[in-house]
C-alpha cells in the first residue's frame, strides 16, 4: 500500500509552487509584451488586441522573420529532443526544465511575433515541469513526502495555474484541472488547485491587472437567448468536433527535423501576407474574436469576419502541421465568436433586445466545449475572462451541455 503524503508538504508544496507558477506566467507575459514591442512597436490591450497601426510590410516581415527564429530553435531542440506533453508528464514522463523552458518561451515569442497560434499550452507546460521538478526534487525529505497520486494532481494543478496567471482566470485554471488534466473530483483536488491558480492569478495581475480581456460589456442576457442557445450548441458543438478533428490530424503529420526548417517559414509567408493586409489574423485569435463581439451587422463586417474565420482556422491548423507549437483555447474562441455572429444576425433580426456580443460569447463557449471536450471550463472560461454579468450563467450551461452532447454523438458515428 503506498504511503500517505504528508499533510504540512502538501500545504506547503501548493503555496510554493502557486507562487513559483505565478511568477513564470508573470514573467511569459512580459516575453510577450517584450516581443510585441520590439517586432511591432505595440502593446496589446482590450482596446486594441492587434497591431493596427503597424504598415503592412512590418507585419509581413515581423510573422515572417518570427516563423524562421521559431522553426530554427525547434529544429535545433528537437535533434535529440521531443516536447513531453502534461498528459506524458502525469503519466511520469520527464519533463526536462531546460528544454521545457526554451520550448516554452519559443511557443510565446512565436505568438508574440503574429504567428497564428494558442500561447495558452506555453504557461501550462511550464507550470507542469516546474510541479514535476519540484516534488522529485523534494521526495527525499519525510515531511515534504508526496505519494505518486499527489504529485500527478500537483502537476495538473500547476499545469491550472500556469494558465490561471496569464489569463487572470482562476476558476477557470482549477477547473482545466480538474476536469481535462487529473479527472477526479474530491476535496484534496479543489482545495489544492483553487488554491495553487488563485495565488498565480494574484501574482500575474501585477502584470496583467483585472480587465477583462475580451470586451464584451456588462449586459443582461435573458431568457430570450435560450432558442438561438440551442443552435448554437449543436451547430457550434458540431463545428468545434471538427476543428478538433483537424487539429488531432495536423499534430499526427506535424513537421519535424529537417522540414520544420522548409515548412513553418512557408507557412509564415503566407501568415504574414494575410496578416499584412488583415491584421485580425495574426496572434492567439484575440484581435478576430473581439472584432466578432464588436461586430454590427454590415455586410463589410460580416465579410470580414468570414475572411477571418477561414484564414484563422486553415492558418491555426497549418501552423500545427508544418512544426509549430502553442494552444487552440483562443483560436477556438475566436472561429466559435464568428460562427455566434452570423447566427445572431438572423436570430437578432427577429427576436429584439439580444446584442450580436452575446451571440458571439455563447457561440464561443460553444465552439471551445466541444474543441477541448471540457464542458466547465469553456463556460467558466467565457464567464471569467469576459467579466459577465451573473445572468450569462443559464445560456452558457445550456450551450455547453448541448455542445459537448454533439460532440460525443459526433464522435460515436465518425471516427477520425
Amino acid at each position: 500500500m503506498e504511503e500517505k503524503s504528508s499533510g504540512w508538504g502538501l500545504a506547503v508544496t501548493t503555496i510554493i509552487l502557486g507562487t513559483i507558477v505565478g511568477t513564470s506566467s508573470l514573467l511569459l507575459s512580459v516575453l510577450l509584451d517584450l516581443t510585441e514591442h520590439v517586432f511591432l512597436h505595440f502593446r496589446e490591450s482590450n482596446l486594441v488586441p492587434v497591431d493596427i497601426s503597424a504598415g503592412p510590410g512590418r507585419r509581413f516581415l515581423s510573422v515572417l522573420v518570427g516563423g524562421i527564429i521559431a522553426a530554427v530553435i525547434w529544429y535545433f531542440l528537437q535533434r535529440k529532443y521531443h516536447p513531453v506533453s502534461i498528459a506524458k508528464a502525469l503519466e511520469g514522463k520527464t519533463m526536462p526544465l531546460g528544454k521545457t523552458f526554451v520550448h516554452v518561451c519559443t511557443q510565446i515569442f512565436f505568438v508574440g511575433t503574429g504567428n497564428s497560434i494558442g500561447r495558452e499550452l506555453a504557461p501550462r507546460e511550464a507550470g507542469a515541469a516546474i510541479a514535476q521538478k519540484w516534488t522529485r526534487a523534494t521526495h527525499r525529505y519525510p515531511w515534504l513526502y508526496l505519494n505518486r497520486e499527489d504529485q500527478k494532481m500537483l502537476i495538473a494543478a500547476a499545469a491550472g495555474a500556469g494558465f490561471a496567471g496569464v489569463y487572470i482566470a482562476p476558476i477557470t485554471g482549477a477547473v482545466f484541472c480538474i476536469e481535462l488534466l487529473y479527472k477526479k473530483v474530491n476535496t484534496r483536488v479543489v482545495a489544492v488547485s483553487l488554491t495553487m491558480s488563485v495565488i498565480a492569478t494574484l501574482i500575474g495581475s501585477i502584470v496583467k491587472g483585472y480587465e477583462p480581456y475580451y470586451l464584451v460589456g456588462s449586459q443582461h442576457y435573458g431568457l430570450q437567448l435560450l432558442p438561438l442557445v440551442i443552435i448554437l450548441g449543436i451547430l457550434n458543438g458540431a463545428a468545434g468536433t471538427f476543428f478538433k478533428a483537424g487539429v488531432k490530424l495536423a499534430s499526427k503529420h506535424r513537421a519535424v527535423t529537417k522540414n520544420v526548417l522548409v515548412q513553418l517559414p512557408l507557412l509564415a509567408v503566407l501568415a504574414g501576407g494575410v496578416a499584412s493586409f488583415y491584421p485580425q489574423v495574426m496572434g492567439n485569435g484575440r484581435g478576430l474574436a473581439q472584432l466578432a463581439m464588436s461586430a454590427n451587422t454590415s455586410r463589410q463586417a460580416l465579410l470580414l469576419l468570414l475572411f477571418g474565420l477561414v484564414a484563422k482556422v486553415v492558418i491555426t491548423l497549418g501552423t500545427i502541421k508544418c512544426g509549430g507549437y502553442g494552444g487552440i483555447l483562443t483560436p477556438s474562441i475566436a472561429a466559435g465568436a464568428v460562427i455566434g455572429v452570423f447566427a445572431g444576425v438572423v436570430y437578432t433580426a427577429l427576436v429584439p433586445g439580444i446584442t450580436l456580443a452575446q451571440t458571439a460569447v455563447l457561440g464561443a463557449a460553444c465552439f471551445l466545449a466541444a474543441s477541448q471536450q471540457a464542458p466547465l471550463m469553456a463556460m467558466f472560461m467565457l464567464f471569467e475572462v469576459c467579466h459577465l454579468d451573473y445572468t450569462a450563467l443559464l445560456p452558457l450551461a445550456l450551450g455547453v451541455a448541448l455542445a459537448i452532447s454533439t460532440s460525443k454523438a459526433l464522435q460515436k458515428r465518425f471516427t477520425y
